[in-house]
């Protein structure tokens, strides 16, 4: 009987700093709102996307009438939600890493965990409002793109809440590996090369077999083929792979990245904090110092 009750105060500290970690996560993101920089990360990338969309205004899908524009829409979103997930987890851990941050969240009792469930509250937060930017000016202005019926707003749902799983904690494990944001360039270029051959501009059927076969391998092309799923007609999947949307085949491979991710992160996440020290931080500032003078 004694170990129940031990069990519960080993566990309560780590829910406290839980509600902690998402408080300072809410927190962290309303003052996305009074701050410039975040203002324009929030709407650059939708007014990109509609200046993209507008230059393919006159093309169609291959072997059908419908516009390409509103084709790519979805899949632009399905863009996004990989980008955020990746990136931005990867660029935050980075950033406090060099700043000491983490270092400070380490010396708390329970702090990584306060720590991760803040950033993901925030990250989760910011994803979803740029999604948010990006898909109502679209079901505004783009003829063929709507959510129909229940069902489509459930795949919506599901497909927008396993691609974060599936991509925030990769890009944990990026952000552990990489010691300077001034490297996030090694995560960039391969995600801008898996962007250009996922499909996300243009039908991935028209693109080589081997192509298809390497894209289908990562989460971008599937969140783009759910998304395309959950906002274009249901006729619109002729021209995907197998003419299907592939539900079954979308969350597997999500769900394997999810768990690939949920396996790794802690592991990496562990080390890399064993290996934070004070005179780590500081010899990361005087770098960066450096660098800037």
């Amino acid at each position: 009987m004694s170990a129940i009750p031990a069990a519960r105060s080993f566990g309560q500290p780590a829910m406290r700093a839980a509600r902690a970690g998402l408080t300072r996560g809410r927190i962290e993101l309303r003052h996305t709102f009074t701050n410039a920089q975040d203002l324009w990360n929030y709407t650059f990338p939708a007014i990109l996307l509609l200046v993209v969309l507008f230059f393919m205004r006159g093309a169609t899908v291959p072997g059908t009438s419908f516009s390409l524009s509103s084709r790519t829409m979805p899949s632009a979103l399905g863009m996004s939600i990989a980008f955020g997930g990746l990136v931005t987890m990867a660029m935050a851990l980075t950033i406090d890493r060099e700043d000491g941050t983490l270092l400070r969240a380490k010396a708390i009792p329970n702090g990584m965990v306060g720590y991760l469930v803040g950033k993901i509250t925030l990250v989760s937060g910011m994803g979803l409002i740029g999604l948010i930017l990006q898909l109502v000016p679209g079901l505004l202005v783009l003829d063929g793109l709507a959510v129909r019926g229940v069902s489509h707003w459930l795949t919506l749902t599901w497909v927008v809440l396993l691609g974060l799983v599936a991509t925030m904690p990769i890009g944990a494990v990026f952000g552990s590996l990489i010691a300077n944001p001034r490297n996030m360039g090694l995560v960039m270029l391969p995600l801008v090369g898996l962007i250009a051959t996922s499909g996300i501009f243009y039908p991935i059927t028209n693109f080589p077999v081997w192509l298809q076969w390497i894209a289908q391998v990562f989460p971008i092309y599937w969140l783009g083929l759910g998304m395309r799923s959950a906002l274009l007609p249901d006729d619109l999947a002729a021209v995907e792979i197998g003419e299907s949307w592939r539900h079954l085949e979308t969350v597997g491979v999500l769900g394997v990245w999810a768990i690939l991710g949920l396996v790794l992160a802690p592991i990496v996440l562990r080390r890399m904090a064993r290996r934070e020290s004070g005179s780590r931080v500081a010899e990361r500032r005087e770098k960066a110092l450096q660098r800037i003078t």
